[in-house]
């Protein structure tokens, strides 16, 4: 299931597009530029407090010479101080700057890009240093993320996925 909206990003227009795992593009053809983790617990899913941002699923950017699993784990221990066990791609947001009149061809991000989304399992939660960008972390029921979240609502397609799609055993 394919779903679009539009959303305003440093004051620009950008469409964004969720596609689940089983529709997305050939992955040797997706440019991606972040991951993102729905890490579940005893069926409750981690939440970060970003500062000046709110809630939000633990991720952010590929770094140069990581694999997306390589920078998803990273993530979670820099953001929520867990590690994970096994994890699944779940499907991937295109971020398209087609309609962005400033976009700017040389800047950080292309034109068309993917922010990857993976089911993780979390397998040991360590002591929460507040040593980032992150000042607490929360485990909330997945119907209740609506509520506690701070992002655009193709997240929350993204959560739902998670939890349609059964875990593959997959070790980080």
């Amino acid at each position: 299931m394919e779903t679009t909206i539009t959303v305003t990003w440093g004051g620009h227009p950008v469409q964004l597009t969720w596609f689940a795992a089983s529709a997305l593009p050939d992955r040797k053809q997706m440019q991606a530029t972040s991951v993102h983790g729905v890490c579940e617990d005893h069926g409750k899913v981690l939440l970060v407090q970003v500062t000046a941002r709110g809630f939000n699923l633990p991720g952010g950017h590929i770094e140069e010479g990581e694999t997306p699993e390589e920078a998803l784990a990273r993530e979670c221990m820099e953001e929520g101080y867990v590690r994970c066990d096994s994890l699944s791609l779940i499907g991937a947001i295109q971020v398209s700057h087609e309609g962005n009149p400033s976009f700017d061809a040389n800047g950080k991000y292309p034109l068309i890009g993917y922010q990857l989304f993976y089911r993780a399992r979390i397998a040991e939660c360590l002591p929460y240093r507040r040593e980032n960008e992150c000042r607490t972390r929360i485990w909330v029921e997945p119907e209740e993320i609506a509520y506690v979240i701070n992002d655009h609502q193709l997240v929350l397609l993204a959560v739902a996925e998670a939890f349609r799609t059964p875990h593959q055993e997959r070790s980080l």
